[in-house]
C-alpha cells in the first residue's frame, strides 16, 4: 500500500477526540526518542503515547517543540508509574515538566497493582486533575474487569480509555467487552504481538490479497473493531506503512479468521499479580 488513508478519530466518553492510530514509544531509548517522534510527526502521526516509566517523556516534548506543530493538533498520552500511585499529583506535575506541556491529553494509571491497593485513591486524585482541566481525559491501563468494576463502584468519573495488551493471539475478550460495556474505549498496546502475530497464515493471506504488509493487515483488523492502536517502530518506512493501514479495509471473512487466532497467550505481565514499581534504578 502506498499513500495512507485518513486516520479516523475515536470520540471518548467525555467528547474528546483521539486519533485511532497513534505512535507508541515504549522501549525507545531516551537518546533516540526525539528523532523517532519527529519522524513520526513528519509522516503524519498526531497521537503520541509515552509514560513516565519509559523515561523518554523529555524526548517526546523536545520533538513536539522542534516540529512546531500546533499543540492542539497533537494528542499526547502519558502514564502514572506504579511506584508513584501514592503521590499522583507530584508524578503528574513531573510528567508535565518533562514533556514541557501545561495540559496532558490523556493521563493513565499504568497498572492497577492490586497488592498496593492504591489505584482507587490514585484515581480520585486524577479526577481532581481532570476537574481542573490539567488533563483533558483520564483513564487506566492493564485494568481487568474486577479492577474496572471496583473503580466504577467507588469513584465518580468513568475512565475514558483502558489501554491493554491486545493482538490477534491475545484478545482478552472478557476484558475488552467489559471495558466497552462500561463506555470505555479499548486501546491496544503490543498491537502486533511484538511481531509474533505477523506470520499467522490468515494474516499473510490477507496481506497478499490486499498487496499490503502483514503489519498493515493486523492494524486494519484492530481499526475494524474500533480499537485504538499505538504501534511502535523507529523506522520511518515502517511508520509510513503502519499509518497507511488506516486506508485498508478487510473483508468480514478476513476479520473473522483473524478473530479465530486468539490463543489466550499474553506477552506481558499479568495485571492480577504484576507489582513492579517502574521506578528508575538508583
Amino acid at each position: 500500500m502506498g499513500e495512507r488513508g485518513a486516520v479516523s478519530n475515536v470520540t471518548l466518553n467525555n467528547g474528546v477526540e483521539i486519533p485511532q492510530l497513534g505512535f507508541g514509544v515504549f522501549q525507545v531509548p531516551a537518546a533516540e526518542t526525539q528523532a523517532a517522534v519527529e519522524a513520526a510527526l513528519e509522516v503524519g502521526y498526531r497521537h503520541i503515547d509515552t509514560a513516565a516509566a519509559y523515561q523518554n517523556e523529555a524526548g517526546v516534548g523536545a520533538a513536539l517543540r522542534a516540529t512546531g506543530i500546533a499543540r492542539e493538533d497533537v494528542f499526547v498520552t502519558t502514564k502514572l508509574r506504579n511506584g508513584e500511585q501514592g503521590k499522583p499529583r507530584e508524578a503528574f506535575d513531573a510528567s508535565r515538566r518533562a514533556l514541557g506541556l501545561d495540559v496532558i491529553d490523556l493521563y493513565l494509571i499504568h497498572w492497577p497493582v492490586p497488592s498496593q491497593d492504591l489505584y482507587v485513591a490514585a484515581w480520585k486524585e486524577l479526577e481532581e486533575i481532570y476537574s481542573r482541566g490539567e488533563a483533558r481525559s483520564i483513564g487506566v491501563s492493564n485494568f481487568l474487569p474486577d479492577h474496572l468494576d471496583r473503580l466504577l463502584g467507588e469513584t465518580d468519573i468513568v475512565p475514558a480509555v483502558n489501554q491493554i495488551e491486545l493482538h490477534p493471539t491475545f484478545q482478552q475478550p472478557a476484558t475488552a467487552q467489559r471495558t466497552r460495556d462500561a463506555g470505555v474505549a479499548v486501546e491496544a498496546y503490543s498491537p502486533l504481538g511484538q511481531g509474533r502475530d505477523l506470520e499467522a497464515e490468515p494474516v499473510a493471506k490477507a496481506a497478499r490479497a490486499h498487496d499490503a504488509t502483514p503489519a498493515q493487515v493486523v492494524l486494519a483488523w484492530h481499526l475494524a473493531h474500533g480499537t485504538i492502536v499505538i504501534p511502535k517502530t523507529t523506522s520511518a518506512d515502517r511508520m509510513r506503512e503502519n499509518l497507511a493501514a488506516a486506508g485498508l479495509e478487510l473483508t468480514q471473512e478476513e476479520i473473522s479468521v483473524i478473530d479465530a487466532l486468539d490463543s489466550g497467550s499474553r506477552i506481558g505481565a499479568d495485571p492480577a499479580t504484576a507489582a513492579f514499581s517502574q521506578m528508575p534504578q538508583a
